[in-house]
């Protein structure tokens, strides 16, 4: 088959649009595209390239185009090729952002993400009284909490900040008291 521009993309963007998977699935379907009906390259080329594609960064079936693509045409063949390739998933994921966006506007789905976001609060506010139950045991702690949360509602510094203070507070307090010991120890 003739080696045109046109020809090439044409291939590789079928080879694309067939692609549903990781880089080995390509194997078979180059073979059956590249080697068996259009006769550009031979089986050991196709291994060679597969070899060379896996060694690259990137994505296999993205590299062996190039250089498939680059063995027929040279620079500008292998430019078509990846083009071919690539395009298929590109136009997948447009259609599929646009198909998302309209979904996003019905009013059922707005009232389905509304009942999660319900949902997301009654999980937040069980992490939060579970992490009190463990957390706030006595006047001390609670002192702690008040403090960080004044700290961190009305002077907005840094959450990060409030715990590293509030971890140094606990080291100083347990150095400053002296550790308990526990009942039965000497």
């Amino acid at each position: 088959m003739e080696k045109s521009l046109y020809n090439i993309f044409k291939a590789f963007f079928k080879v694309g649009t067939l692609l549903l998977g990781g880089g080995y699935v390509i194997l078979p379907i180059m073979q059956c595209e590249l080697v068996e009906k259009r006769g550009w390259i031979d089986n050991d080329e196709l291994c060679e390239y597969t070899a060379l594609s896996q060694s690259l960064p990137g994505l296999i079936a993205a590299n062996l185009s190039i250089f498939v693509g680059y063995k027929l045409k040279r620079t500008l063949g292998a430019i078509v090729a990846i083009f071919g390739m690539v395009l298929p998933a590109f136009l997948c994921i447009v259609i599929l952002a646009k198909i998302l966006e309209e979904l996003i506007n019905l009013r059922f789905i707005q009232g389905i993400f509304w009942g999660v976001g319900i949902g997301v609060l009654v999980l937040i506010y069980l992490a939060i009284k579970e992490i009190w139950n463990k957390s706030v045991t006595g006047r001390f702690t609670f002192f702690i909490f008040f403090i960080v949360f004044l700290c961190s509602a009305c002077l907005k510094i840094s959450p990060a900040i409030l715990v590293i203070l509030a971890i140094l507070t606990g080291i100083v307090r347990q150095i400053v008291l002296g550790r308990k010991k526990p009942e039965g120890s000497e």
